[in-house]
């Protein structure tokens, strides 16, 4: 059983045509309860920030439109996947073996994921044997 567990979360998008990262923050969970928390709680944060509600008053008028019917709707995939009981244990499992879990949606100028990776896997890593290669 994996005990630390390193979660990320970035957007992507593309800047003067190089793809571009930017961190929206960083977890180190001391159990495999708190990382999945951990994930739910920043899917839940960015839906609620890429849609709002119009009424809050964070906005000026205006500020918000309807988008087509054909966008994809990263809010409501991040929110199901909060929701879904059988992928939460899914990402459990494959955390607990010791996996990198990334959970990925996208829209058409961004993509937003959540990554999480235990920290004895990457300990293990780092003390495999480097490959030699013999310089020509």
């Amino acid at each position: 059983m994996h005990d630390e567990f390193l979660c990320h979360v970035t957007a992507y998008g593309i800047c003067d045509g190089r793809r571009i990262g930017v961190p929206l923050g960083t977890y180190r969970a001391p159990t495999l309860a708190l990382a999945l928390w951990w994930l739910r709680d920043r899917a839940s944060w960015m839906a609620e920030r890429l849609d709002p509600r119009p009424g809050s008053g964070h906005f000026p008028p205006g500020a918000l439109v309807p988008v087509l019917d054909t966008a994809p709707d990263v809010p409501a995939l991040l929110r199901a996947w909060c929701a879904d009981v059988d992928r939460q244990e899914l990402v459990a499992d494959q955390l607990a073996a010791g996996r990198l879990v990334r959970i990925a949606v996208s829209d058409e100028t961004t993509e937003y994921e959540l990554l999480a990776e235990s920290v004895d896997a990457l300990r293990m890593q780092r003390v495999v044997p480097a490959l030699v290669m013999p310089v020509a």
